[in-house]
């Protein structure tokens, strides 16, 4: 009898213990799952605008009064939007993370020139774990609208695409809702040429509004591009760039108030950033007009079809590519030079040192140059290869990005305001790579091998 009881007392407090584990790590589950954060990219917003007070972006300037926000965030090398975007999400370099052009970089063999494949599966893209992978993983439910590089991406629950799809589950939601109609659908899917950007901005906040409402996600990312368009046709600081961005806040603001309408408003950190900034654009410098005259690239007008080097351009910087592997040893050293002479170019950096930067090497990215260029001020890069001039007038492009991260003009935005930010803090500078670390901490989640560090001086107690 003594055994029996003394057995029931050990097996009664095993059950205690377990039935009291039990309980807090549900309740700990659920109190992160009803917990949110949503993570907005305003494209191309370079901090000196931000810091410009007669910026009219009331909706922005409210979040950052009311929680933390920063003079300048440095950026990512390439300075593009689909790397940029994606070492938001990571906290890691762009030589981790693999993501090199808004797509994927294809060498396609002995005298071919690289091309750019866009919409390729999210796994052939990035090679470091998400937010949004680490979110899904540990059961909490994610999202996005217009986010870049999650082309079927299996650990986002609901998601309106760039170019959205009208058998996808949100597109059908919102057009039986009579959120939108089908032929919206098919307008997006020619682009913003058809009914310019400032449309398609709308339709991916629609979007992200349906899903936060309906879906109630822990994270959302949700995008808007027509900053970006605005400040590559009219340059940054223009009229149409003030106004761009004035209508990108009211985009903001509509977020919001769909959020306190959701009566979430509580439980909701709000974290705004960019993938780059700007700077203003006089004349372009174009590679491979200098690889023909040199002939080492051969083709009829503008396109090149067949070379022994290559250059892909990203506005303010550009890749060179050896494609005739055979003849790198004897093609670099000459290379360096030819393009270290060239009107505008400012810097000619050996692929080999892509480390230096932040990116990977040539041998552990396909994607990278065997050089890297960039432009002096003023100047930038394009793909085009007509006729015998190298250096052209800018016409119809007033900016663009891509340049060197150290350049105070390629700095970014960040504001965190809500659940669990403290109120009126304003950093100096921090790094894009902060902002996963961050969120992750928001949302009780680990971010494994992040480059960058939580932001503890924004954090509540």
């Amino acid at each position: 009898m003594k055994n029996r009881a003394l057995f029931l007392l050990l097996f009664g407090g095993v059950l205690f213990v377990v039935a009291g584990f039990t309980t807090y790590a549900r309740l700990y589950h659920t109190s992160s799952q009803g917990n949110h954060v949503i993570l907005i990219s305003l494209d191309g917003f370079p901090a000196w605008m931000w810091n410009d007070e007669s910026l009219q972006v009331p909706n922005l300037r409210r979040l950052a009064a009311e929680g933390a926000s920063t003079k300048a965030m440095t950026v990512s090398n390439p300075s593009i939007t689909w790397i940029n975007h994606t070492t938001l999400v990571t906290g890691v370099e762009p030589r981790k993370h693999g993501v090199l052009f808004n797509g994927l970089l294809v060498r396609q063999g002995d005298g071919k020139p690289p091309k750019i494949e866009q919409w390729v599966d999210k796994t052939k893209l990035v090679f470091a774990p998400t937010i949004y992978d680490i979110a899904h993983e540990n059961g909490l439910t994610t999202a996005e609208s217009d986010w870049v590089a999650v082309t079927k991406a299996s650990t986002i629950d609901w998601s309106f695409a760039e170019l959205p799809e009208p058998e996808g589950k949100v597109e059908k939601e919102m057009i039986a809702e009579g959120l939108i109609k089908p032929e919206h659908l098919t307008w997006m899917q020619l682009g913003p040429k058809r009914k310019g950007v400032t449309f398609l901005d709308n339709m991916w906040t629609k979007a992200a509004i349906h899903i936060f409402k309906k879906h109630k996600p822990n994270l959302l990312m949700y995008h808007t591009l027509n900053t970006d368009s605005t400040h590559h046709t009219y340059g940054p600081g223009s009229s149409a760039s003030f106004t761009a961005l004035a209508y990108a806040d009211r985009l903001v603001g509509d977020l919001i108030k769909a959020v306190e309408e959701s009566g979430l408003r509580d439980r909701t950190t709000f974290i705004i950033a960019t993938d780059h900034g700007f700077k203003k654009v006089s004349k372009i410098i174009l590679p491979n007009v200098v690889l023909k005259k040199a002939g080492l690239a051969q083709g009829l007008g503008p396109t090149i079809h067949t070379c022994d080097a290559y250059a892909m351009t990203q506005g303010g910087m550009a890749f060179v590519y050896i494609t005739s592997p055979a003849r790198k040893a004897e093609l670099l050293p000459k290379l360096k030079e030819m393009f270290a002479q060239t009107e505008g170019v400012d810097r000619v950096i050996d692929g080999a040192e892509g480390h230096t930067l932040g990116m990977p090497t040539p041998e552990e990215n396909q994607g990278m140059g065997d050089l890297i260029l960039y432009p002096k001020a003023g100047y930038a890069f394009k793909n085009e290869a007509a006729g015998d001039a190298v250096v052209t007038p800018s016409v119809n492009y007033g900016g663009t990005h891509g340049y060197f991260n150290g350049d105070p003009e390629l700095d970014g935005i960040f504001i965190a305001s809500g659940r669990g930010i403290k109120k009126g803090v304003v950093l100096d500078r921090m790094a894009n790579l902060d902002v996963a670390p961050t969120m992750a901490r928001l949302m009780d989640l680990k971010l494994p091998q992040a480059d960058g560090r939580v932001l503890e001086e924004i954090l509540a107690p």
